[in-house]
């Protein structure tokens, strides 16, 4: 199966038609070797970049959006402005560099177990998930 079919499945399933801007999406999304972390404004200024019809702003959102609740993108909440998606939907952790604006993956492996010491009635912890701020030293 190539890339593009794929792609296209990945939207269907969805629930998504595969337009063509959408599939663009979704190729700057996952035809990639690496995790993608991005905001809707990074997505769209790399689309409108490499695209050669522009993709409006509403069709990244909405596509963006869809692609999250159907569980194929992951949101990390950096603060109350400032929102990344992540391609990788496994739970990990991340470093947020607040000089660049960049997030960075880390894994379990890279901290000490942690232990919740208080319960919440009628819920159990599904995941946990760090973050954690990094800034220059200077």
């Amino acid at each position: 199966m190539t890339i593009e079919q794929n792609l296209v499945k990945k939207l269907r399933s969805s629930n998504l038609r595969p337009t063509k801007q959408r599939i663009e999406i979704c190729k700057v999304l996952f035809d990639r070797e690496r995790t993608f972390h991005f905001t809707i404004s990074d997505l769209a200024k790399i689309l409108n970049l490499n695209s050669k019809n522009k993709i409006s702003l509403a069709t990244i959102y909405n596509t963006v959006e869809i692609l999250k609740s159907k569980g194929h993108l992951k949101e990390i909440s950096i603060n109350s402005d400032k929102t990344f998606f992540d391609t990788n939907i496994s739970n990990h952790h991340h470093f947020f560099n607040e000089n660049t604006n960049e997030l960075t993956d880390f894994y379990d492996e890279d901290i000490s177990r942690i232990k919740i010491k208080k319960n919440i009635p009628g819920k159990k912890v599904k995941s946990i998930e760090v973050l954690v701020k990094i800034a220059n030293s200077n």
